[in-house]
This record gives C-alpha cells, sequence and structure tokens, in this order.
C-alpha cells in the first residue's frame, strides 16, 4: 500500500473512527486478533497482507484505529465534550458510540495522524530504530493530553509536588496495581518473556524454511516470531474489558513478549530472552510512573517500554 495514497488514509481515517468507537482496549483487542490471523495465514504460506497491512499497518494497527485512536477519542470526550460514559479520559474500556460525532470524527483523525508519524519516524536517524508504531501511540496520547487537557507528558504538577514524579502512595494511583509488588513483577516478567521467546524459537523454525524456499515474504517470516506472544497477551486483555474484580485482574504482559522474543531473535538464547521479560517488566513500571500515574488521560506503558526497549536492543544487538 501507498502510504500517501488518499486511499491508504481514507482506511486510516475510516479504522480511526471505529476504533474511537469501540475504545481503546476493545479496539486493541481485535487488532491482536487480526495479527494472529495474520500469524497463522503466513504460517500456513499465505500472504502476509493481513499481519502486515491490516493488523499492524494503516487498516487497523495498534498506531491508528487499533488503540490509539481511541485513547485520543476518550481523551476529547472527557477534557472538551465532558461526554464521556465513564467520566474520565483515563477509560479506555468504556466504549464512545454513545458519545457525539466529533467523538469519533477525532478517533478517525488521529488514526490519519498516527500512520503519517510512523512514516516521518522511519526518516529520522536513531528513532528509526526503535518500535516506530509503539512510539507513535505515545505520541498521539501526549499531543492529545496537551491539546486536550493542556498538560505536559509528565501530568499534573499537582500531584507531583504532593505523591512525588515516580511515587505512588502506596500504589493509590498505580497503573496496574495487581502487577506490584516488584517482586512479583519480575517473577512473571521472567515467565512471560521465557513463554513468548519460546513461541518465537519455535515458529522462526517453520518461518525460516518457507522464507528460504520463497513460500511466504522474508518480512513476514520474521515478524511472526516477534509478535506471535504479543497476540497471545493482546487477546488476554479481554479479561481486563470484559471482566469484574479478580476476574479482571490479569496481567498486561505484551511489552516483555515482544521484547523477549526480539532479544531471543537477535541473541538466540532463551534465558537471556527470560531477563529481558524482567527488564521490560520493570521498564514497563517506570513509563507508568514517568507518563500515567499523575496524568489525566491514559498515555500507555507498554507502548512507551516496547519503544524505548526496541531500540535499546538495536543499539546492544
Amino acid at each position: 500500500m501507498e502510504p500517501f495514497s488518499i486511499q491508504t488514509l481514507v482506511m486510516c481515517f475510516a479504522g480511526g473512527i471505529v476504533g474511537g468507537a469501540l475504545g481503546g482496549l476493545f479496539s486493541f483487542i481485535i487488532c491482536g486478533l487480526l495479527v494472529l490471523a495474520g500469524c497463522l495465514v503466513i504460517m500456513a504460506s499465505g500472504s502476509d497482507f493481513i499481519l502486515l497491512q491490516v493488523g499492524l499497518g494503516p487498516i487497523f494497527g495498534p498506531h491508528v484505529g487499533g488503540f490509539a485512536s481511541g485513547v485520543a477519542a476518550s481523551t476529547y470526550a472527557a477534557a472538551v465534550k465532558s461526554n464521556h460514559p465513564g467520566g474520565a479520559a483515563k477509560d479506555i474500556l468504556s466504549s464512545l458510540m454513545g458519545t457525539s460525532w466529533d467523538v469519533l470524527l477525532v478517533g478517525g483523525l488521529t488514526a490519519i495522524a498516527g500512520h503519517l508519524l510512523v512514516q516521518v519516524f522511519a526518516r529520522i536517524p536513531v528513532i528509526n530504530q526503535t518500535d516506530m508504531i509503539a512510539l507513535s501511540v505515545v505520541a498521539t496520547a501526549l499531543l492529545a493530553r496537551l491539546v486536550f487537557q493542556k498538560e505536559m507528558p509528565w501530568g499534573s504538577a499537582k500531584s507531583i509536588s504532593e505523591i512525588g514524579y515516580l511515587k505512588t502512595d502506596n500504589h493509590k494511583i498505580s497503573w496496574v496495581p495487581w502487577m506490584l509488588p516488584i517482586p512479583k513483577m519480575i517473577i512473571y516478567g521472567f515467565g512471560a518473556g521465557v513463554l513468548s521467546a519460546a513461541m518465537a524459537a519455535q515458529a522462526k523454525a517453520v518461518m525460516d524454511p518457507l522464507a528460504a524456499s520463497g513460500a511466504i515474504s522474508a518480512a513476514g517470516a520474521f515478524v511472526v516470531p516477534l509478535i506471535l506472544g504479543w497476540a497471545a497477551a493482546a487477546i488476554s486483555l479481554i479479561a481486563l474489558q470484559l471482566g469484574t474484580g479478580a476476574i479482571q485482574q490479569v496481567p498486561v504482559w505484551h511489552c516483555q513478549a515482544i521484547l523477549a522474543a526480539m532479544a531471543y531473535l537477535y541473541f538466540g538464547n532463551i534465558l537471556i530472552a527470560g531477563l529481558v521479560g524482567v527488564c521490560a517488566a520493570l521498564l514497563q513500571e517506570l513509563m507508568a510512573r514517568m507518563f500515567w500515574n499523575h496524568g489525566s488521560n491514559h498515555v500507555d506503558p507498554p507502548a512507551a517500554a516496547i519503544a524505548v526497549g526496541t531500540l535499546m536492543l538495536n543499539i546492544i544487538k
């Protein structure tokens, strides 16, 4: 697909409208399902279109309709229109279909912005060594925070002054507090990292011969092992979207999954991948304390950690 064609931009816009109507988390879960479907198609020696153009591309990737549009629309609905059904911009679970036409319009425009940002990032040295999709997700959320809430990237100065920038007031303002304390986060990060790396290892063993024979694209052969655990983690968030109480308290682990898989693909060592999973879990929590805890809208900690972690792995590989 030509990235700057009218057709591509219209596709982005339409996906953003749908993503805005669904809400951030539900659209992300659907994105995860599309990515998994794309992986299965490639494993069956099929086209990489569903994976690279739909699930991770301009049609419904996380940076367009598959998450970012819902986050920005939620911010606009809460801060500008005061018609967010949950009352707060951080609520990315509520559908925004019952709000107003302009909320959906913001979703569509955000998708176009997210797509264009990826094209810009790809042309900037060093920046193009990070995960540009994840960086775009963070950038559009921060832009929505600044434009609609008149708030800086780090959040409320009053909250930071009262609680402390990297402190959580005994987890009262924590993002996904059930993943804390830190020792539990470390143990889980290792488990999630090794699981995703194991999936990457076995997928790579299947993908490499297919790519060598010309049955699948080289891009598909690399992305499937990288993204398979991420897709499983994204889909697991359906419990967070639809559950209540303890049922809802599932881990958020797509950051650990993709960074551990990347580490395995770079270094070929499951143990190293598990340690990267631990580092990813800790980095995700740091990003939450830097950008989410004191903020008024959702700036995604996993996306921020994926962007930073990818850059670090690309530098040291």
